[in-house]
């Protein structure tokens, strides 16, 4: 049997590391995306560790995977009902980066969060 002594332990195995949470975030602006398109939007990540990343979220239940059939293949991921309900954390994240980053430049530090146009449909608010 699995034990935690923390809740948080639980919910970082599954969307922590340095690429799950946003690739939760994208497939919540984005409704469905295919796997190039999500390698556009994430600065640093491999073709390799992003599908390695996207099968655990679908091991986990969280993202769902298409596959047309056709040539080439095409293949478009999304959210499943379940990984919808880390919405909330996932916002959370966002507006606490977002607040840190200000204060960050506050204190003089050279910091700057990009535009993002897929960014601009959150609403941080802390």
């Amino acid at each position: 049997m699995k034990q935690y002594h923390l809740g948080i332990e639980a919910t970082l195995e599954i969307i922590g590391g340095k690429w799950k949470a946003l690739i939760i975030c994208l497939l919540m602006l984005s409704d469905k995306m295919r796997t190039s398109e999500l390698q556009r939007n994430i600065q640093g990540i491999s073709q390799k560790v992003l599908i390695q990343q996207l099968r655990e979220l679908e091991q986990d239940g969280l993202v769902s995977r298409y596959v047309y059939q056709q040539m080439p293949p095409k293949v478009e991921y999304s959210l499943t009902e379940y990984g919808r309900t880390a919405n909330t954390i996932i916002e959370m994240m966002c507006a606490w980066g977002t607040e840190n980053i200000y204060i960050r430049q506050q204190q003089g530090e050279d910091i700057e969060l990009l535009d993002n146009e897929l960014t601009q449909d959150f609403k941080y608010t802390i």
